[in-house]
């Protein structure tokens, strides 16, 4: 689904990835690990497009993206949804509205067909019944969960999701990502997700790779992943993926 060949890219001076060679199994949950500043969102923001690599490849099926612009790019993205960090949500929206907001202005979807999609994803999030509110009025852990019924409502190929469960507690993180793996599962599209939950997310992914100087250092199953012997890995499990490179915040 996802392939990323000899990708090189420098930001204000810094070599943040270096030739990284990426395959991301179709279908699957795929979880990017990696110390602070690696450069994760970096990755992510390649895959679909709203960075170009200064060299290399970047494959969306059978689509080479790193160079498209315009209406052939936007016709690529449409296979992609992207839950942020922050969840994204138009504060001066209802959740209601945020969530139809891609299916009328990028599908041009209008009148009631919108109505059931939206309400649909809501009822799947655990939502239903809140399209009135706005999101200042949602806790945390619930506009993680608009955004992700607005990530679904498309009904895209591909979900990137960046750090979803930052900022909440053990509990609503755990929530979230039962929730994410809950909707892969049914819905069956190519999720790659990055996050610093260890060890959390070797029990949610399907694979698991590594990020380390600009490279893949390792991927593998989530199970075989944890038991690999490259001490460095085996220690960045250990403390709980908290390690960090000096002087860096390329996410």
């Amino acid at each position: 689904m996802i392939k990323l060949i000899g990708v090189e890219k420098t930001l204000g001076g810094q070599r943040v990835l270096q030739g990284l060679d990426l395959t991301v199994p179709v279908g699957k949950l795929t979880t990017v690990i990696g110390r602070s500043g690696e450069g994760k969102s970096v990755l992510l923001k390649h895959m679909i497009g709203l960075m170009q690599p200064d060299r290399g490849e970047v494959w969306v099926g059978d689509v080479e993206i790193s160079r498209l612009k315009g209406k052939r790019l936007n016709d690529v993205r449409k296979r992609f949804s992207m839950l942020f960090q922050g969840a994204a949500l138009f504060d001066s929206l209802t959740v209601f509205e945020n969530v139809a907001f891609p299916l009328r202005e990028k599908l041009r979807m209008k009148g009631p067909i919108v109505a059931r999609r939206v309400e649909e994803k809501l009822e799947q999030v655990g939502l239903k019944g809140m399209g009135h509110k706005f999101p200042a009025e949602l806790s945390g852990g619930m506009r993680k969960r608009a955004g992700l019924a607005r990530a679904l409502v498309m009904e895209p190929e591909i979900i990137l999701f960046d750090e979803p469960t930052t900022g909440l507690d053990p509990l609503m993180a755990k929530s979230i990502h039962d929730l994410i793996v809950e909707t892969q599962r049914r819905f069956r599209f190519t999720a790659v997700m990055v996050s610093h939950e260890i060890p959390e997310v070797f029990a949610i992914s399907d694979w698991v790779a590594m990020l380390r100087q600009g490279k893949i250092a390792a991927m593998a199953p989530a199970g075989e992943f944890v038991r690999t012997t490259d001490p460095e890995i085996q220690e960045f499990i250990s403390v709980g993926g908290t390690l960090s490179l000096p002087g860096t915040a390329v996410g």
